[in-house]
């Protein structure tokens, strides 16, 4: 039998760096696929937070999820890689050389990254302050070659049925309380789309079971519109598939979202949704009033605090689908 060298020969690697949160990830599926798209041969590796395999599972871009996550958004101490080194690093994590080092010390053959003073040996494109994240990533990678859309971030409709097909869902939560919205807020959205005739249902992670039983105790919300604790990615990413709308901070559920092409009214405070805010579609509205504040603060934005329960009702109101929980795609 003749030997084919190349049937032995190892897969080419391809490491990509984004050990940040579940809207982190969901802003780069654009990357993520360009990359796909322009070294299919490789494995696609993707270091990030054990518990979003199943979200980089579902953008179809990623071969293996590698472990990696640091408190606070911050650069990974090491990477537990095995083998030899990457054929190709791409750092979608950061503009500095913290994240840069710590891709450098796997010694990849190629590594793609933003510029920055404190690592001149690496050229790649500036940074640009303020620029939206899906845009940032892919014009990362257009510098080097790779066509990247950034409109190219749907995920496929889950397998899983909705446990709440049509509700309005809100989600109180957020990673900071600079972006949560108080409340009593959200339960006069409840109770005023209930008083329509709307099911309404309640989502929190696993942190945030007394936010969830405050918003539903003051909602009248019954136990099965109540999905608290951080609910399997399947059964989340079902029910915000298979809502009329989601209602949320600046948060990776809205993220989620606008993945499934679901109606959203996202409320932002000290962020502007000019860095992290949906496409511009009709389906999509952001509410912000500026300006800029501290995005860390240990209390509500007072650029949040600006939006009102009515103006959350008017923009759910202005959404051109009809809230019966239509796929708008």
């Amino acid at each position: 039998m003749r030997h084919d060298p190349a049937a032995s020969a190892p897969r080419a690697r391809l490491l990509v760096l984004r050990a940040l949160g579940l809207g982190d990830l969901l802003a780069g599926i654009p990357a993520l696929r360009a990359l796909r798209r322009e070294y299919p041969g490789h494995e696609l590796v993707l270091a990030a937070p054990a518990g979003l395999a199943p979200v980089a599972e579902a953008t179809g871009a990623v071969d293996r999820l590698l472990p990696a996550s640091a408190p606070s958004r911050a650069v990974p101490r090491a990477l537990d890689w095995t083998g030899p080194p990457p054929d190709v690093a791409v750092d979608l994590h950061g503009n500095g050389p913290p994240s840069h080092r710590l891709l450098q010390n796997l010694r990849p053959s190629r590594l793609l990254a933003f510029a920055h003073p404190g690592t001149p040996e690496i050229e790649g494109p500036p940074w640009h302050a303020g620029e939206h994240e899906r845009d940032r990533w892919c014009r990362l990678l257009r510098w080097y070659g790779i066509d990247a859309d950034p409109a190219d971030l749907l995920l496929p409709r889950p397998h899983t049925a909705s446990p709440a097909p049509g509700a309005v869902v809100l989600h109180p939560g957020a990673g900071a309380p600079a972006r949560c919205w108080p409340v009593e807020r959200y339960a006069a959205v409840a109770t005023a789309l209930r008083t329509r005739g709307r099911r309404v249902v309640v989502t929190g992670g696993a942190d945030e079971g007394d936010l969830v039983a405050r918003l539903a105790k003051r909602s009248g919300l019954p136990d099965t519109d109540v999905f608290a604790g951080g609910p399997p990615f399947d059964r989340l990413s079902a029910l915000v598939a298979g809502a009329a709308a989601l209602v949320s901070g600046d948060t990776g559920l809205a993220h989620l979202a606008v993945a499934h092409a679901t109606p959203t009214v996202t409320l932002f405070g000290p962020v502007p949704p000019s860095q992290w805010g949906p496409p511009a579609r009709p389906c999509h509205i952001a509410l912000w009033h500026g300006p800029r504040g501290d995005p860390h603060a240990d209390r509500p934005d007072p650029a949040l605090l600006r939006i009102t329960p009515d103006e959350v009702l008017h923009a759910l109101d202005r959404l051109p689908v009809p809230l019966e929980g239509q796929d708008p795609r």
